[in-house]
């Protein structure tokens, strides 16, 4: 591991300011993604700025009903907060299904949004990578994807991004805020990942220097009824295969709002719109659940060895929404 410096930030202002006066500084947060990385090599930053003393541990309901989460919220009060839980309960199950309860304790919503892909090949050093080492290829493409991307993807990358709890955000449309040297600011998370395209190593939107300082999530009355679903290899700990998070607003039959979004199957939380647009007005049944995600899937571009997503994703939002649905009839 490379030899670094590490300064405990105190506030918002003066941790941006660190970071600003070294672009080769990393913020460290709760460190469950970071540090790994700093022990293989991949990642060689010359200084950590711990910002896990700032003031942004905080969850707090919006004047407008919505939810204001603060970037080092941890991923377990997350999950236990009582309004998270009632709010957006699709969130309160996917940070519960992601990690372990030790790493839980430890990871922040903050890095959470910034965790790098769970490739092999990104991990290895030793191995070409464009994500790492842009130019240099990307052997996944022909070597071992059976987990990567089947939406989104490129020539130049087709990795997938390992965040549970992104997966949920995107389906609720939440908003990042951040603060630079220069100021604050914010990004919808729909624009807050940047397309794989031929510059997979530019991974988010944020300006440099930036420090996410929470998340703030709209009021969204159907989020109220929705689930997250998350299929691994084992039971126990393990990255997602293929995951959802769902909201179903259905009355006589017909859907009257829906929001889905996908996981493990992109470089990002892929919100599935098209599928969204095709089940508005429509019945509230199988075979309409079916037809969406269809039409959602139609963009898929499967390798060779990870097809099955492709009808895993179909089985998961039939499932879930009917599941969702019989809910609501009751």
């Amino acid at each position: 591991m490379r030899e670094f410096t590490y300064q405990r930030a105190l506030d918002v202002s003066g941790a941006v300011a660190l970071l600003d006066a070294d672009p080769d500084a990393r913020f460290l947060g709760g460190g469950t993604n970071l540090v790994d990385l700093m022990k293989t090599g991949v990642e060689r930053p010359a200084q950590l700025v711990d910002v896990r003393e700032l003031p942004l541990d905080h969850i707090e309901v919006t004047g407008d009903g919505g939810l204001r989460i603060g970037a080092t919220v941890t991923n377990s009060d997350l999950a236990a907060h009582p309004e998270v839980r009632g709010r957006y309960p699709a969130l309160a199950q996917a940070v519960l299904a992601g990690a372990s309860g030790q790493l839980r304790n430890m990871a922040t919503i903050g890095g959470n949004l910034l965790q790098r892909t769970r490739c092999g090949y990104f991990a290895d050093v030793t191995k070409p990578c464009n994500k790492r080492v842009p130019g240099s290829g990307c052997p996944a493409a022909t070597g071992e994807h059976h987990n990567h991307a089947i939406l989104g993807a490129s020539e130049h990358c087709v990795a997938t991004h390992p965040s549970d709890m992104g997966v949920a955000l995107a389906a609720f449309d939440a908003v990042i805020t951040y603060e630079t040297i220069d100021g604050p600011g914010e990004l919808p998370l729909a624009e807050f990942y940047l397309p794989v395209g031929d510059t997979p190593h530019l991974e988010t939107a944020l300006p440099p220097g930036a420090l996410i300082t929470g998340v703030t999530l709209p009021p969204a009355p159907v989020a109220a009824h929705s689930r997250y679903r998350k299929v691994r290899e084992r039971a126990s700990y393990a990255f997602a295969i293929g995951s959802i998070a769902a909201a179903l607003d259905a009355r006589d039959g017909v859907v009257r709002d829906v929001r889905l979004a996908f996981g493990a199957v992109a470089s990002h939380p892929w919100r599935a719109r098209t599928a969204e647009r095709a089940l508005v007005g429509a019945p509230a049944d199988a075979a309409a659940f079916a037809a969406a995600a269809d039409a959602e899937l139609a963009a898929a571009k499967p390798l060779p060895h990870n097809g099955y997503k492709v009808t895993l994703m179909r089985n998961l939002v039939v499932a879930v929404l009917t599941e969702l649905a019989e809910e609501a009839a009751r």
